[in-house]
């Protein structure tokens, strides 16, 4: 089976840590798949509350995830601090991709991921264009 590659791009947009908290850890005692993707959206929505925006409201329209890819790299445990970098990667008139670089205290990399998030508008029901103003904060050539 082939394995899934994740570039990191070189535009950072983002730096927090979130510590693992003792209902992150599954079954094998280490953080489970299912809370790393809840500790991505905390990070997201982190990353979007510094820009003044939620993830329903930047500019009259919202966001959806399109598709996520992980690649997990070492196990982490409760109490440790991740810190998460968010990365811009490829952009198009219509979505934007993030990518996620998830490291402990020790700076052991622990897991690298992508998402893809489609403008939304709520309201119609439909995809629509990145606000230029988004675009601008988050320093993309449109």
């Amino acid at each position: 089976m082939a394995r899934v590659k994740i570039d990191i791009p070189t535009h950072l947009l983002f730096d927090c840590n979130i510590r693992v908290r003792i209902s992150d850890i599954n079954y094998g005692n280490h953080l489970g798949n299912d809370s790393l993707v809840g500790i991505l959206h905390e990070a997201r929505v982190l990353w979007l509350q510094s820009l003044q925006y939620t993830e329903l409201s930047i500019e009259g329209v919202g966001l959806i995830m399109s598709d996520l890819a992980v690649v997990y790299k070492n196990e982490s445990f409760y109490g440790d601090v991740l810190n998460i970098k968010l990365y811009l990667g490829d952009t198009s008139a219509l979505s934007f991709e993030l990518v996620y670089e998830i490291s402990n205290q020790q700076q052991t990399l622990i897991a690298i991921a992508k998402t893809g998030m489609v403008c939304y508008h709520y309201e119609l029901k439909k995809v629509s264009s990145l606000p230029d103003l988004f675009l601008k904060k988050i320093n993309v050539k449109n």
